[in-house]
């Protein structure tokens, strides 16, 4: 078994090899991730009869959470573009933020939605805006992904009650209340500088046609039947985010084991709210969809097969990764790094978040170890929290689960994936970095800090 600098180098290696095999070669990005988990746990030296084992459980562990979900989301987002539910949101976007900043109402968006729920489900919800609003502004789809995605990941990073920022708060023993706050004054800079700034930059530079678009979905669905009320297309939008919250509120306010919580935490369950959210749609918007629902459902279960497939591979990439002891060897060595502890648990944190593939398991390793430390180190817990956090925005690779649901849902390429998701999250991480430290020069006078 390989150890030591030769894990970076095999990491590395692997991620260069995932790249020559879809980008030049043009092989399919499921095939290309299996077979590059394969190479990999074989040079870093696993016994050849636990590699299939790993892998496969590494592909099940990640369906285990996103599987369902996105099943039932990209149902959820057919019933909703066939009732022209999608279209009348975008129009309701454009007219309160304009067309040259709808790119700015669509992160801002993100980052509300993202807070009670986790960051797979908010974007197959909403990634239905994208299209829609790319058709009715002329700014390129690039643009869009790049403000939802990174909105929505900021949320998810940052903002408690969020499980990994909750986390985080606990580990380093940080006001939850006082974490809330500065979560959010460091988060909303990082949004839009990573996700509207930067993702307005870069759709300049990336315009696909709106053919090369349209080429990428389903045949184009018959028109609605009569015309849908922007009241009602809000409604089954936020249905799922609404019941979702209620898992959050059950959490918080009412007592562990009660029958109210057991009820909103069934209801508030991620997948459960979903499929309540797709058997309300498809009750309600029959008045408004002239498509066969058996072409709808046969559309959706075609597109999300094969992003269920990329996604459960990317999990199986990054469980070979992950077991390969990277994340310890990487412990090790930064902890005789002498460099400022703001800096030195944002480093840690975005270097596990890249490695390990997940923001989550990335906030709970920095946090688990660092976050004891904050009295010792002099430094505030809430400083040190919220740099933690910062570092687990951005640097999403090919081995993390969320690329590849930013990819599919976003309808980008793999480069397009890279410049927009990518380097967009690590310039709104270096952005949250960046309030971290302003906030730091006001230790001791700012409660908290």
């Amino acid at each position: 078994m390989m150890e030591g600098n030769l894990l970076i180098f095999i990491f590395i290696l692997s991620l260069a090899a995932l790249f020559f095999l879809i980008l030049k070669l043009k092989i399919d990005p499921f095939i290309s991730l299996i077979v590059v988990a394969f190479l990999t746990a074989l040079v870093i030296g696993f016994a050849p009869s636990e590699i299939p084992v790993l892998i496969t459980e590494g592909f099940g562990s990640t369906l285990v959470g996103v599987g369902i979900l996105i099943g039932l989301g990209v149902i959820f987002g057919q019933l909703l573009g066939a009732s022209g539910a999608i279209e009348k949101i975008a129009e309701a976007v454009l007219k309160v933020f304009g067309i040259k900043r709808s790119p700015a109402g669509l992160s801002i968006t993100g980052v509300a939605v993202s807070i009670p729920v986790f960051f797979d489900a908010a974007f197959v919800i909403l990634s239905g805006l994208v299209k829609s609003l790319t058709k009715k502004t002329g700014i390129s789809i690039v643009s869009f992904v790049t403000a939802l995605g990174v909105g929505l990941i900021v949320a998810h990073s940052m903002i408690a009650p969020t499980p990994g920022p909750m986390i985080v708060a606990e580990n380093t023993g940080a006001d939850l209340g006082l974490f809330i706050v500065y979560g959010l004054i460091c988060a909303i800079p990082a949004t839009l500088v990573g996700g509207y700034i930067y993702g307005m930059a870069i759709g300049k530079k990336i315009k696909p046609s709106i053919e090369d678009i349209e080429a990428q979905l389903p045949e184009k669905l018959d028109k609605p039947k009569k015309e849908i009320s922007t009241g009602l297309s809000f409604f089954l939008l936020a249905l799922p985010i609404a019941l979702i919250l209620l898992n959050t509120i059950s959490g918080l306010w009412i007592a562990e084991g009660s029958t109210a919580a057991s009820i909103l935490g069934f209801i508030g369950d991620k997948n459960v709210a979903l499929l309540i959210s797709v058997l309300t749609a498809i009750v309600v918007l029959r008045p408004y969809i002239s498509t066969p629902y058996s072409q709808l459902y046969s559309e959706a279960i075609s597109s999300g097969g094969m992003i269920i497939l990329v996604t459960g591979a990317g999990g199986a990439f990054g469980a070979v990764i992950n077991e390969s002891g990277i994340g310890d060897y990487l412990v090790e060595t930064m902890q005789s790094w002498s460099i400022p502890v703001v800096l030195l648990v944002f480093i840690f944190s975005q270097i596990l978040r890249a490695s390990l593939g997940s923001a989550t398991v990335a906030l709970v390793t920095t946090s688990t170890i660092m976050g004891p430390m904050a009295a010792d180190l002099g430094i505030s817990p809430v400083l040190m929290g919220l740099a933690i956090c910062a570092g687990a925005i951005g640097l999403s690779l090919p081995n993390d689960s969320g690329f590849w649901v930013v990819n599919k849902f976003g309808r980008l390429t793999i480069p397009q994936t890279i410049q927009a998701w990518t380097i967009g999250g690590f310039i709104a991480g270096l952005t949250a970095l960046a309030m971290v430290l302003v906030l730091s020069l006001f230790s001791g006078i700012l409660p908290g800090l």
